[in-house]
């Protein structure tokens, strides 16, 4: 992602996803000059800075752009100090190693030379090996990346504000798990994404998308019938988590999912191999049919069948597998997404 890609998804926004391996936000710093006790002029800037990480890679590379400098009034905006640094105030776990490269920030650089500057550029990487929070089998480290800006005003010249402020950035998660690709592991942003269905009869996953649609639209029409059925994933604050280790719970995900097939449509759902029982959530995730038996504020009823052409069907696991991959979701509770369903 570069810079104008960057401003142009941004708007009002603070941040802009563009995927896991790439974010950015960016924060304008405005200065009111004062003489004699009064305010006699205006500047401002902003400061964009854009994350990436090449896939498969565990270094995050953040890139500091300075734009859109503007001035009016009585100033001195060009000879204003601005000096940027980033700072990393908090690791998951506590002691873990990041290691940090790229361009040395100067300890202090003005307005005009800001001008046309080339970016800056710093690396984040928490090399492999290190202990992580999930234990031996899935291992992560997660780390705040904080960008902050500092400002002096010339000699004989106030400004207010005048402190500058911090810069929001996505947080950086890296991570090592064999059913993920690359044995030493790889970087993403933390953010939540999308699994995306479409509905379009030409969509080959179509009938699955159909059914989820229903199921987040017009609860009371899908089996079970449950009168405050409310299906996770659709929304941030109800996120659906990856079911991997536990191969038990996934296969009583699946198989109270196929007994509702049976009880609802009958021993024949499958119309002799055509059709198969989708449900909804995944038997791949925590919140699959057979969640309560877990997790005892999970409705035993909260979930959804269907029977769906098997060809639909196996679409729509194939992209489920795919995006789990794409996008590094790990085991557990600590790395939820959501699913989009589209024309």
């Amino acid at each position: 992602m570069g810079l104008q890609e960057c401003i142009s998804h941004l708007g009002a926004s603070a941040f802009y996803v563009k995927s896991r391996y790439a974010v950015c936000s960016g924060q304008t710093f405005n200065q009111v000059w004062i003489v004699d006790g009064e305010p006699a002029g205006t500047s401002r800037f902003t400061v964009y800075v854009v994350g990436t990480i090449p896939k498969d890679s565990r270094t995050m590379t953040a890139t500091y752009y300075y734009a859109d400098f503007v001035a009016a009034g009585v100033n001195n905006a060009r000879g204003l100090g601005i000096t940027t640094n980033a700072s990393i105030p908090r690791t998951w776990p506590s002691r873990v190693r990041i290691a940090r490269g790229g361009d040395r920030f100067p300890k202090a650089q003005t307005w005009q030379q800001l001008l046309g500057a080339r970016p800056n550029r710093q690396t984040l990487n928490a090399p492999f090996g290190q202990a992580g929070t999930l234990g031996s089998k899935t291992r992560m480290i997660a780390a705040v990346y904080q960008p902050n800006i500092k400002l002096a005003a010339p000699p004989d010249w106030v400004i207010s504000p005048g402190a500058g402020g911090n810069i929001f950035m996505l947080p950086p998660r890296w991570d090592q798990a064999t059913y993920l690709p690359k044995s030493s592991g790889a970087a993403v942003f933390s953010v939540l994404t999308s699994l995306n269905y479409r509905t379009a009869s030409t969509a080959p996953e179509h009938e699955v998308a159909a059914h989820i649609k229903t199921a987040y639209t017009k609860p009371g029409q899908t089996r079970p019938p449950f009168n405050t059925k409310k299906l996770p994933g659709e929304t941030p604050d109800a996120p659906l988590t990856r079911l991997y280790w536990d191969a038990k719970r996934r296969e009583k995900n699946r198989n109270r999912a196929v007994y509702n097939c049976t009880k609802y449509w009958g021993r024949n759902y499958s119309q002799g191999g055509k059709k198969e029982c989708d449900e909804f959530p995944f038997a791949s995730t925590y919140e699959g049919a057979a969640g309560s038996v877990y997790n005892p504020r999970q409705d035993p009823l909260n979930f959804s069948v269907r029977p769906v052409s098997k060809d639909d069907n196996g679409a729509a696991g194939n992209l489920l597998i795919q995006y789990y991959t794409l996008n590094r979701i790990i085991d557990g509770p600590d790395d939820g997404f959501m699913v989009k369903i589209t024309s």
